[in-house]
């Protein structure tokens, strides 16, 4: 139960590649992110990442009308079916080709595939547990190309196609008499898009060139006639028959097979084909040669063309008129993904190459939500005292703040002009520290939200590290080019000292947590202990087996553990300069086979090593990763592995499987070294030796997968890890875990809520906390008045405090009886204060909890309430303005004290109400 860590929400990651989709209600965007799926909701102004993954980046998702299902789709066709309300998976399936969109019918009862140049349709999966929930009802061939789009009729009778060979297929859903295919082109370029119009069989097509096709239908919707069941072919009917020359069905165990042609069908006998007429066309204004149209979506009740370009400019036209109401640029990256909300005022726009998704409210031209990842991998991240919030660093120079509450990022730092190596926040939580590889260290202000102070070194130097003692009024940072330490000052921001002593790169730094002393790791295996208070000395030198690649202190300073290039975690003694222990890791990291290796994974894995370490809140066990796609958890005193995390399944990235699949060999070698150029010019793009990150513009590169640093948070319940695909956060999910104490037969719910009945308050809190759920209690404790709160808490079982405490402040987290909880943690800490303080160890993440919800809260309410203090003394000025305007008669003038009382009691009278 101790190390039930589960992933809980990836962060800094907002938008790779597929299509967007928003929620039935239009308050959230469903959003593909790498491998996982995060839902974004607007009105709530959070964001939450789905517990499921695929094996490859998501390259489609299909969401049901009644945005209970979700068919997610990767690069390679494998499909997950996944309950959007339970956040499960129902079903696995798998295409055999990667698929280019999915489709569900408005009715939910069936959707469309469509990969290659073939469109599938399947029954949708019912309410009732199947066998098998993806049945192929019909397979329909007509385009020479691959597909593209797909949209269907708003009575689920008909979709089209669209497809790169320039036509637009209209086929029918059911076995209708006069419209088995249709075949449009008036195109010169590949189809983003085709839409129907409401209620009809009335069509849109735009092609990437920029065109707009305008097509009337001849027939309406309840105009489709139903094919009889006497002309459905039968197995002894041969392709070429008359009766069916202008199709070809094959009806086999499986599926019905459809293929068109490009010739009109035929009219049957008292029985008119739906035709089509080419009723306009219009041109997008075209910028530049290389501003092709990307993306397009259109919302039927509005009648409104949302249409995205190569250029991130977008328009928002009214059709069939094509009146242009909008155009706007929101970035100079091409625009990858369009979708309208169902109320058509919110549109969400993704781009991939800046990893930036946004939501814009066209009527009143402003953004409802904006986020963006960093560009490059992230760095380093560091956690606020209170839990609240986390700081990141990328390879990108940008530092950015995160709300682990909403998993949102609310502010961005950009002065930095180069890779971002280290940061993190003082002990007051309010100023983050960052170096960067520019030269530079810089702090932040979380209150002004600019950078207030920068640091510099006399010479240029590269920062690989950090570190800010516990008052916040020392800032350090190693230089990998000097093999120097900088000291400054954070009031004054001048340099202190310029430590010399290491002869390799200064890799790590840390500060004691007890006392003014710095530790310092360096390539030059060794460990160097500096005193702050006698001179900036060398204290102590610790000699290492291999190069030190990262040391941290236990967070009551007694110990500390030191990374090394070896695959190997000491830990040292401070005070008597003695290791106490190390743990051989570099079997439980499990390296990978990179796809350009030469070696082995075996061979490989003897040069890799732990990168990142972090002591647990209670300093028993210490958290581990490196360049590898586990992150282990030992104890410390025991030095053996208690839990192992894989962080991702996806093979879209590279060193992730420990073999190389032969499929992917050759008699020239590995397909990654075979050239894919068709030219004798082209080049093979392969990565020099040791470089990790590779070049961003290289036609082949293939991020690989690492750790590059971890943090435990303050409270215990979470920690978070930078990776390659983001931000990810594991927590201890208490809902999910049932976890009764000292149960009996006698415990149950009705036997409870006897008690309350009975207002024996006391008996229903233990019966409660013996069952343990969390509904139940909740229940209990509400139920129990306000006046009995002291009484309640002063005859409470010792044993029960610490859980109720934890328990209350669990609710307060998210509860909007604030009061009502303060009371309750109020007088379990008044009452029960010493006993609690002898087991200070055991409740420090309880009471760390506790205050960062009170925190929260304070800081939310404290804003309202001085947004409607400004209002009301604003309010007062103005009727005061406007009363000395007013001709007044003299007993009738008040006097300038009744003013500020009758102000004075105004505000009193909206805290009140507050």
């Amino acid at each position: 139960m101790k190390f039930a860590y589960r992933f809980s929400n990836l962060l800094g990651a907002v938008y790779r590649q597929g299509n967007l989709n928003f929620s039935k209600d239009g308050n959230a965007v469903i959003s593909p992110v790498g491998n996982r799926v995060s839902v974004f909701d607007l009105k709530n102004n959070t964001s939450e990442t789905l517990p499921i993954s695929t094996t490859k980046n998501i390259t489609c998702v299909g969401v049901s009308p009644d945005g209970s299902l979700a068919i997610v789709v990767d690069e390679d066709g494998a499909a997950l079916l996944v309950s959007l309300i339970t956040r499960a998976v129902l079903h696995h399936f798998h295409f055999h080709k990667p698929v280019s969109s999915i489709r569900f019918s408005p009715d939910g009862r069936k959707f469309v595939v469509t990969k290659e140049n073939v469109a599938l349709l399947y029954h949708a999966p019912g309410k009732q547990r199947e066998f098998n929930a993806f049945v192929l009802d019909k397979s329909y061939y007509g385009p020479y190309d691959e597909t593209t789009c797909i949209d269907w009729t708003d009575d689920s009778k008909c979709f089209v196609v669209g497809s790169k060979d320039m036509s637009t297929w209209v086929f029918g859903a059911e076995r209708w008499a006069n419209l088995i295919y249709y075949s449009l082109g008036g195109h010169k370029d590949i189809i983003v898009g085709c839409f129907f119009e409401k209620d009809s069989l009335d069509l849109y097509t735009v092609s990437q060139d920029g065109a707009l096709c305008v097509w009337k239908s001849d027939t309406k919707l309840d105009g489709l006639v139903l094919k009889k069941s006497s002309d459905k072919p039968g197995p002894w009917r041969r392709e070429g028959d008359e009766e069916e020359e202008d199709e070809e069905r094959v009806e086999g165990e499986e599926a019905e097979v459809i293929r068109g042609k490009t010739e009109p069908p035929k009219d049957k006998k008292e029985v008119k084909n739906v035709r089509y007429k080419h009723r306009s066309k219009h041109f997008f204004n075209k910028e530049g040669e290389f501003n092709n149209l990307t993306a397009a979506a259109y919302h039927k009740p509005t009648h409104i063309l949302v249409t995205g370009f190569a250029s991130g400019i977008f328009h928002l036209h009214e059709l069939p008129e094509f009146n242009l109401i909008h155009s706007l640029s929101i970035s100079d990256q091409r625009i990858a993904s369009v979708a309208v909300n169902s109320s058509g005022d919110w549109i969400a726009f993704g781009c991939s190459r800046m990893g930036q998704l946004l939501v814009w409210e066209w009527q009143s031209e402003s953004y409802v939500f904006k986020q963006q990842g960093h560009f490059n991998n992230m760095a380093s991240l560091a956690y606020s005292p209170d839990g609240q919030y986390i700081v990141t660093g990328g390879d990108d120079g940008k530092v950015k703040v995160w709300n682990t509450n909403s998993g949102l990022c609310f502010v961005t730092f950009t002065e930095h002009t180069s890779s971002i190596t280290n940061v993190t926040f003082t002990s007051s939580g309010f100023v983050i520290v960052s170096a960067s590889l520019d030269g530079t260290v810089r702090a932040y202000d979380l209150h002004r939200y600019r950078n207030f102070r920068t640091f510099t070194s006399p010479r240029p130097a590269q920062f690989s590290s950090l570190a800010v003692d516990v008052s916040g009024e020392l800032v350090s940072a190693g230089a990998q080019d000097s093999f120097e330490i900088f000291l400054w000052s954070m009031q004054t921001g001048r340099l202190l000292e310029v430590l010399g002593g290491h002869e390799g790169p200064v890799s790590s730094l840390c500060f004691s947590p007890v006392q003014s002393i710095l530790a310092s790791a360096s390539w030059d295996r060794t460990v160097r202990l500096w005193d702050m208070l006698d001179s900036w000395q060398v204290k102590e030198t610790l000699p290492l087996t291999s190069d030190g690649l990262c040391v941290t202190y236990r967070p009551d300073g007694q110990e500390l553990a030191v990374a090394t290039l070896n695959g190997e975690i000491s830990f040292w003694s401070p005070q008597t300069a003695t290791q106490t222990g190390s743990i051989t890791g570099r079997h439980d990291l499990e390296t990978g086979r990179k796809e350009t290796d030469k070696i082995t994974a075996k061979q490989s894995a003897k040069g890799k090593s732990f990168t990142a370490l972090c002591y647990s809140a209670d300093g028993e066990s210490i958290l581990a990763g490196g360049h590898s796609k586990f992150v282990c958890i030992y104890n410390v005193k025991e030095q053996m592995l208690l839990k192992k995390f894989e962080i991702s399944c996806n093979l879209s990235f590279d060193a992730m499987e420990e073999f190389l699949d032969r499929r992917k060999m050759t008699e020239f070698g590995s397909l990654a070294l075979v050239d894919e150029g068709a030219g004798d010019g082209e080049v093979v793009d392969i990565s020099l030796p040791g470089v990790r990150r590779g070049d961003m513009s290289s036609r082949h590169f293939k991020p690989e997968i690492r750790v590059s640093s971890l943090r435990f948070s303050p409270t215990g319940r979470s920690w978070a890890a930078t990776t390659t695909e983001g931000l990810l956060v594991y927590s201890l999910d208490g809902s999910l875990v049932f976890d009764p104490y000292d149960l009996d037969l006698d415990v149950t719910p009705a036997s409870i809520r006897k008690q309350v009945r009975l207002q024996d308050w006391v008996s229903a809190i233990v019966l409660a906390f013996r069952l343990n759920e969390n509904a139940l209690k909740q229940e209990v404790l509400e139920a129990v008045p306000h006046e009995q709160i002291p009484v309640v808490c002063g005859s409470l079982p010792d044993v029960y405090v610490e859980k109720l405490l934890g328990f209350v402040a669990s609710c307060l987290e998210k509860s909007s009886h604030l009061q009502f909880y303060m009371t309750w943690a109020q007088n379990l800490l008044m009452l029960h204060g010493q006993k609690l303080k002898n087991r200070s160890a055991s409740i420090l993440p309880t009471l760390q909890s506790l205050q960062k919800s009170i925190q929260r809260h304070f800081d939310s309410l404290s804003k309202l309430c001085d947004f409607n203090m400004f209002n009301i003394r604003y309010a007062v000025a103005l009727s005061k303005q406007k009363g000395l305007k007013r001709p007044m008669k003299e007993e009738e003038e008040p006097d300038e004290e009744t003013s500020e009382e009758m102000s004075e009691a105004s505000l009193e009278e909206s805290d009140m109400m507050l």
